[in-house]
């Protein structure tokens, strides 16, 4: 006969065991997707079923095989799959979970917990809001004080209150079958010697609710990081989608400016303006990738050069120097016309003899490195301390790097009166699978 001390010992065990399990299984990534996933097809929910009920059903094993009781978790297992998965994903488990007890010929166990399971089912189909499920509490003193405190404020409190009925309920429904058709035919964890403390009672009740509570606080919790990242990783595309829509209006403006000019003293220039000018937005508008390869932002560059010599003639001159390697490199996308565009139009269109840009780009290290150079008039000392907030271009390709990159970037703007500007970008090294095997396909 076990002790007062064994009993609370047996209690806490339990109390541990599920705590633990919920642990170990939110690090299994299938299991994540399942919980993340609030609506499911049927071979889903039968998938959803077959995991916990597999694993919760463990514990009975455990306990027959081993004949430690502590560690059986059938009851709260089975309501815990009912409430996240459904009729069929509780129903399902709850045959998984009693299916040890009945081979060990508790007869009454496989019944109960099928029946727990489509509970489960049943309660979540009564929550106001799929949320209200994960918002069920271990600690019961504060879902009654919020019950009673803030009972006005709708059908959710209602619904938590309900939740922690139905676990004392099934709980006492179990302890009831168990006296009425005897332990052999049902486990549970009632203490049977005489002169029970009712303290002893309401830990066992206190235990049961707890160990369905402690699951779904320990995966919500998951689950909040899970959309936390999500959101923050749509706010960063949301944010790269504003300073790429800032770039492309900058660059046609300008463009539409020069055609704008040329149509009064050299309509032919002007049309083949146009022309090139098209085949850059067919491009952008084809485009929805935040990363590219370096090979097709240098395509785009070339054909945006095209229409600075358009413009020029013989005064621009390009010089590329890139390393093989440097090709594949994915880079962000329209990361660099905004720096050329600048060169040319600060740097070298005031310059009566024009001048050259070298564009040079090698990977070393783990890390890609972009040159860009200009021997145009330079920038003024005066205005270099404050050049990322000078414009637009500068400071937008700074910022999008540091969003994409946080710490791990570095752009470096040096320049000399009359002497030139250039721009260096350090970013770590990322390849892209696809033109690898294109390139090693060729």
């Amino acid at each position: 006969m076990p002790t007062e001390q064994q009993f609370l010992v047996a209690l806490l065990v339990k109390i541990g065991a599920v705590a633990a399990l919920a642990s170990i299984l939110v690090r299994w990534n299938p299991v994540k997707r399942m919980l993340l996933r609030e609506e499911r097809t049927l071979r889903q929910r039968l998938q959803f079923g077959l995991w916990l009920g597999g694993i919760f059903a463990i514990g009975p094993a455990v306990r027959i095989l081993a004949g430690y009781q502590a560690v059986d978790l059938s009851l709260e297992g089975a309501l815990v799959s009912g409430l996240l998965g459904g009729y069929v994903a509780g129903s399902l488990a709850g045959l998984l979970i009693g299916l040890p007890a009945f081979v060990n010929h508790e007869i009454l166990a496989l019944p109960l917990m099928i029946g727990v399971g489509a509970l489960g089912g049943f309660l979540r189909d009564l929550a106001p809001e799929p949320e209200d499920v994960w918002r069920f509490s271990p600690f019961v003193d504060l879902s009654i004080y919020r019950w009673f405190r803030y009972r006005r404020r709708g059908p959710s409190g209602a619904f938590q209150m309900l939740l922690l009925f139905a676990c004392i309920s099934l709980e006492f429904l179990r302890v009831l079958l168990a006296y009425l058709f005897g332990p052999a035919k049902l486990f549970n964890l009632y203490p049977r010697w005489p002169g029970v403390e009712p303290a002893l009672i309401v830990a066992l009740y206190v235990a049961t609710v707890i160990s369905v509570a402690l699951p779904l606080k320990i995966w919500n919790n998951t689950r909040t990081e899970m959309k936390l990242d999500d959101q923050h990783r749509l706010l960063m595309q949301a944010r790269l989608d504003a300073l790429s829509s800032q770039i492309n209006p900058h660059f046609l403006f300008n463009t539409l400016n020069s055609v704008a000019s040329l149509i009064r003293t050299d309509q032919e220039k002007a049309r083949l303006l146009v022309f090139k000018l098209s085949t850059i937005l067919r491009r952008l508008l084809r485009k929805h990738d935040t990363f590219s390869p370096l090979r097709d932002e240098l395509e785009l560059i070339d054909d945006y050069l095209s229409i600075e010599v358009v413009r020029f003639g013989d005064k621009l001159r390009i010089v590329k120097e890139i390393q093989p390697d440097a090709l594949l490199a994915l880079v962000p996308s329209m990361i660099l016309q905004p720096i050329l565009e600048n060169s040319i139009k600060h740097g070298l269109a005031s310059k009566v003899e024009g001048g050259a840009i070298h564009l040079r780009a090698a990977v070393r290290d783990g890390r890609l490195h972009v040159t860009i150079e200009d021997d145009g008039v330079g920038i003024p000392p005066e205005l270099m301390n404050d050049i990322y907030d000078r414009g637009i271009g500068v400071s937008n390709v700074r910022e999008r790097l540091h969003v994409l990159f946080g710490q791990q970037f570095r752009m470096h703007i040096d320049s000399q009166a009359g002497r030139g500007t250039r721009v260096e970008i350090d970013i770590p090294e990322l390849k892209d699978a696809k033109h690898q095997l294109q390139e090693l396909a060729s």
